[in-house]
């Protein structure tokens, strides 16, 4: 089974998901998108996989979400997407992706339904 986990090494949350995987005997692929930055049609791929819109996974905290003048509900998901280009950290992670689904995983026990082994043993 292939898992992708799309990871800031930065955040713990972020790191729980990568150990709760790893711990599960699988080895993801690791992209740590603050390095790789994204695409437009990758980020619409994720959000609609996760049934997420552009504002459910804006990272409001530790971001330049409010400087940016994105908090208000009147941003439109495209102009949401353009800052998501420019500032991956806009992102909200992690986004784990495996043959089971696609979720923003927070808090790190939404990753367990997309692995082949759910025990937490």
């Amino acid at each position: 089974m292939t898992i992708v986990i799309h990871h800031n090494p930065d955040c713990g949350t972020s790191r729980n998901v990568l150990a709760m995987i790893r711990e599960s005997g699988e080895e993801p692929v690791v992209i740590e998108y603050l390095q790789t930055g994204w695409t437009r049609p990758q980020l619409q791929a994720l959000f609609a996989a996760a049934d997420l819109t552009p504002r459910q996974a804006l990272r409001t905290t530790k971001s330049p979400a409010e400087e940016l003048g994105l908090l208000d509900p009147a941003v439109s998901d495209e102009a949401l997407l353009d800052a998501m280009l420019e500032h991956p950290v806009l992102v909200n992670r992690p986004i784990v992706c495996s043959p089971k689904g696609v979720a923003l995983c927070r808090p790190s026990e939404t990753v367990l339904p997309l692995l082949a082994d759910q025990s937490t043993e």
